[in-house]
């Protein structure tokens, strides 16, 4: 009886480990198809209207806040790809608590990104959902409709996105605190 104990309790830092990484992975996943799905949305985010015969556009490009946030989403697929290739290829032969480390400090700089570019863009849609009376800035969601779902679908992949990020900064980092100094 002792030696089954003995092999199951054996078995569980292994189990553990395979149960991070599979999550660290699956995370990642989730990351690059969110960043990617809310760069596509935002790419091709583009509305034309016709008022009384003056003919106006909204277009993702006329904002610098949504190129920002395009642009962010961008990197932090891109470099959530590299990381999983890194964790594929390193996490599994060691859990050396380094790794995980570097996958912190990886980790957190992307979430410091595309959180930033949530902030600027949540900034500006909602200036354009409810303006703002006191500099003159009107409200252009009631006339493109179709331009705001799409910028706000946009925003909350991002979001989403940023989540995941926060989860597996906050996983890297507890599993870096075992370094030995």
């Amino acid at each position: 009886m002792a030696d089954i104990e003995t092999k199951s309790s054996q078995n569980q830092p292994l189990k553990t480990q395979k149960i991070f990484i599979g999550a660290q992975i699956f995370l990642r996943i989730v990351v690059i198809a969110a960043s990617f799905t809310s760069t596509w949305l935002m790419l091709t985010n583009k509305q034309t209207i016709d008022i009384g015969g003056f003919v106006l556009d909204a277009n993702y490009s006329y904002s610098p806040e949504f190129k920002f946030l395009s642009y962010a989403n961008i990197v932090v697929g891109a470099f959530s790809f590299l990381s999983l290739l890194f964790l594929v290829l390193v996490g599994r032969r060691s859990s050396n608590p380094t790794y995980y480390f570097i996958l912190f400090l990886h980790d957190l700089a992307l979430m410091s990104l595309v959180l930033g570019g949530c902030a600027a863009a949540t900034v500006i849609g909602s200036l354009g959902k409810y303006g703002n009376s006191h500099t003159g800035w009107m409200q252009i969601c009631d006339h493109f409709g179709k331009f705001c779902k799409r910028a706000t679908t946009s925003v909350a992949f991002s979001y989403f996105s940023l989540a995941c990020l926060l989860i597996l900064t906050i996983t890297s980092a507890s599993k870096s605190r075992q370094i030995q100094v």
